[in-house]
C-alpha cells in the first residue's frame, strides 16, 4: 500500500515557510509599536505608487492625492521627516489643487526651520519653495529671517537658504545677504530698505564701524569655510563683498584657505569666478600652484563653464578643438591671444578680470588700514551706537576701494612675492609652454570648420594675425605662414554648386575679409594662391566682400596687388563694396 503522508523534506519546507511568515508578522508588530505612524506611512506608500504613475489621468491622480492628504491631515509635520512620507508630500505639492497646497503650507510653515535641517524633509522644503505662490514665498522668506547665518553652517539647511536665495527677487536676496553683513541689519529691518547694493556704500550711509562689520562677517564666514560649505552662490556673494573691506591679514588668510580644490567648487557662479580671479591675482606662487593642482582633472569642464572659464588661462592643451568651438571654452584662449578685448568680453567680464582686493593693493590698503585703526580707537573710546537711518555719518568708504591706476599696486602677489609682469606671463603660457604652436596646428588641421563656426572664427582670426602685439610672429613665423597657406588653399578650391565655399559662407567670408584688411602678409598669400585672375568669379554674393577688401585696405602694397583686376569690376558695377563699416570691424 502506498503511503499518502508528506515526506520529511516537505514538512521541513512548510515549517520553514511558517517560521518566516511569523517572523515577518513579528517584525511588522515591532515596527508598529516603535514607529507611531508606521501604518499611515505604509498606506501612503501604496497611494504614492498610484499618484506618481505616468499613465494615470489628472482626475484619477487628483482623487488619490485628496485621499492621501485626508489621511495625513494634522500629522504632516510629524511624518514630513520620513524618507517615504516626504516623497509622498513632494508629489502631492507638485500636483495638488491650490487650496490643498495652501493647507499643506499652513501646516508646515511653523516647522519650516526644523524641516530645513532634516536629511529627507529638506527636499520637501525645496519643492515647497519651487511651487510656492508669491505670498507663500514671502512667508517662507520671513521664516528664514534671523537664521540665515546658522542655516548656512548646516549641511542641509544651507541648501534651503541657497534655493530660497536663487528663487527670491532682488529685494529678498538683499535681505538674506544683509544678515551676513552685520547684526544691525538683522535686528533693524528698516536698514534693508535702502537702495545701496555694495557693502562699502551701506557702511558709509549708516555710519557702521567697519571693524565691527569685519568681526561679524568673520564669525559668520569662517565656520562656513572650515566646514567647506562653499558651493552656494549666497556664500560667494558675501565673500566677495567681504574682500572689499577685509584688512590685509584677513584677506591673505582667506586666500590661503581657498587655494586648492575648494576653489574649484566655487567658480561655477558669477561671484565665485570673481573670487577665483582674486585668489589667482593676489595669491602667492605656492598658493597659485595649489590652485592649479586642485584644478587637475577639471580644467576642461571649468573651461566650458560660462563663469569658470574666467579663471582658467592655462593647462588648455588637451581637448583644444572642443574648447575653440565652444562659446565659453574659447574665451581663455582669446584672453591669451588678445587680452582684455571688448570685442570678446563684456564690460562685466572685463571688470571681473580687473578686480583687486583693496587691502592687498598699495594705495587702497593704506587707506583701509588707516580707517581700521580709526574704527578700533573709536570702539575703545565710546560705546558703539547705530547712526540714524538715512544719514551719512560714517567714513567715506568709496574712497577706500576706489581704484588708483596711477599708483603701483602692492599686493603680496604682485611685488612682495614676485608676481611676473603680465606680458612675460602671457609669453610663458603661450610660447614657452608650446600652447601657441599646438593652437596653430589645430587651426591648420581644422581651418574650414573653424572659419565657418560662429565661435571658432574669432580664435582662428586672432591666431592668423599673430595675436595682439604680434606675440606669435616673434617665434612662430613659419607656422603662421603655413596657416595662411591652409586658409588660402581653401579659397583656391573650385566653386561647386552643391557645396558652400569658404568665400561664400557668412562667417568665413567676413573673417577672411578682416584678415585681408589687418594682415598684409596674409593678403599677399591669399592673392597669389586663390584670387589672382579669379576675382570676377567671386564678385557676387558674400564673396564680393573678400574681393572688395583689397581695395578697402589701407596698405598700398595690398591695393597694388589687386587694383588692375578689381578696379575694372568696381567701375563696371559688377563688384560693389557693401556694408562698409569702420576700420577694424568685419
Amino acid at each position: 500500500m502506498v503511503s499518502h503522508e508528506p515526506s520529511e523534506g516537505v514538512k521541513q519546507s512548510k515549517d520553514e515557510a511558517s517560521r518566516r511568515t511569523k517572523s515577518k508578522e513579528l517584525t511588522e508588530e515591532r515596527k508598529k509599536k516603535r514607529k507611531a505612524n508606521y501604518t499611515l506611512q505604509h498606506e501612503l506608500a501604496l497611494l504614492w505608487e498610484k499618484m506618481r504613475r505616468r499613465d494615470i489621468t489628472k482626475e484619477e491622480r487628483s482623487k488619490v492625492i485628496t485621499e492621501a492628504l485626508k489621511k495625513m491631515k494634522g500629522k504632516i509635520p510629524e511624518i514630513a521627516g520620513s524618507h517615504v512620507s516626504s516623497r509622498v508630500l513632494q508629489t502631492c505639492i507638485k500636483y495638488c489643487q491650490p487650496l490643498e497646497k495652501n493647507s499643506i503650507c499652513d501646516e508646515l510653515r511653523p516647522h519650516f526651520l526644523t524641516l530645513a535641517q532634516n536629511k529627507y524633509a529638506v527636499h520637501l522644503v525645496n519643492k515647497m519653495l519651487d511651487n510656492a505662490s508669491k505670498s507663500q514665498l514671502d512667508g517662507f522668506m520671513s521664516s528664514l529671517s534671523g537664521h540665515v547665518a546658522s542655516l548656512l553652517r548646516h549641511q542641509f539647511g544651507s541648501a534651503v537658504v541657497e534655493h530660497a536665495f536663487n528663487l527670491g527677487n532682488a529685494t529678498q536676496k538683499k535681505t538674506l545677504l544683509l544678515e551676513l553683513y552685520s547684526t544691525e541689519f538683522r535686528l533693524f529691518k528698516g536698514l534693508s530698505t535702502t537702495s545701496e547694493g555694495r557693502l562699502v556704500d551701506l557702511i558709509s550711509r549708516h555710519g557702521l564701524q567697519k571693524a565691527s562689520v569685519i568681526e561679524h562677517m568673520s564669525s559668520v564666514l569662517q565656520p562656513i569655510l572650515k566646514k567647506e560649505i562653499v558651493d552656494h552662490s549666497i556664500v560667494h556673494a558675501a565673500l566677495l563683498e567681504f574682500f572689499s573691506i577685509a584688512d590685509k591679514s584677513i584677506a591673505t588668510d582667506i586666500i590661503e584657505q581657498l587655494s586648492g580644490p575648494i576653489l574649484v567648487r566655487m567658480i561655477h557662479t558669477r561671484d565665485g569666478s570673481r573670487i577665483g580671479v582674486l585668489c589667482v591675482k593676489h595669491g602667492t606662487a605656492k598658493e597659485r600652484k595649489k590652485i592649479i593642482k586642485g584644478m587637475k582633472g577639471h580644467v576642461q569642464k571649468i573651461s566650458l563653464d560660462p563663469h569658470g572659464n574666467m579663471v582658467i588661462i592655462q593647462e588648455l592643451q588637451s581637448g583644444l578643438k572642443e574648447l575653440i568651438l565652444d562659446k565659453n571654452g574659447r574665451r581663455p584662449l582669446l584672453q591669451l591671444l588678445h587680452p582684455y578685448s571688448s570685442r570678446y568680453f563684456s564690460p562685466d567680464d572685463l571688470a571681473a578680470l580687473d578686480l583687486t582686493i583693496p587691502s592687498l593693493s598699495t594705495a587702497e590698503g593704506k587707506k583701509l588700514e588707516a580707517n581700521m585703526k580709526t574704527d578700533r580707537e573709536s570702539k575703545l573710546s565710546e560705546t558703539h551706537q547705530l547712526g540714524p537711518v538715512g544719514t551719512d555719518n560714517g567714513p567715506d568708504m568709496m574712497d577706500d576701494v576706489k581704484d588708483d591706476n596711477s599708483a603701483p599696486k602692492e599686493s603680496h602677489s604682485l611685488s612682495d612675492k614676485g608676481k611676473k609682469d603680465p606680458s612675460l606671463r602671457r609669453s610663458e603660457i603661450l610660447i614657452d609652454s608650446q600652447l601657441a604652436e599646438i593652437l596653430i596646428n589645430a587651426c591648420i588641421d581644422n581651418a574650414a570648420e573653424f572659419l565657418q563656426s560662429n565661435f571658432a572664427k574669432d580664435v582662428i582670426y586672432e591666431v592668423a594675425v599673430g595675436g595682439a602685439g604680434g606675440i606669435l610672429w616673434q617665434t612662430l613665423t613659419d607656422k603662421l605662414d603655413a596657416l595662411h597657406v591652409a586658409i588660402s588653399q581653401l579659397g583656391a578650391a573650385p566653386k561647386v554648386e552643391l557645396q558652400e565655399h569658404v568665400f561664400e559662407n557668412f562667417h568665413s567670408s567676413r573673417v577672411i575679409r578682416k584678415l585681408i584688411l589687418e594682415c598684409p602678409r596674409f593678403a599677399n598669400t591669399l592673392w597669389k594662391l586663390a584670387l589672382k585672375d579669379r576675382c570676377k568669379l567671386w564678385a557676387q554674393g558674400h564673396s564680393c566682400k573678400v574681393v572688395a577688401a583689397y581695395m578697402e585696405s589701407s596698405n598700398q602694397e595690398v591695393k597694388g596687388l589687386a587694383s588692375s583686376e578689381v578696379q575694372p569690376l568696381l567701375e563696371s558695377g559688377l563688384l560693389k563694396i557693401l556694408d562698409k563699416k569702420p576700420e577694424g570691424q568685419s
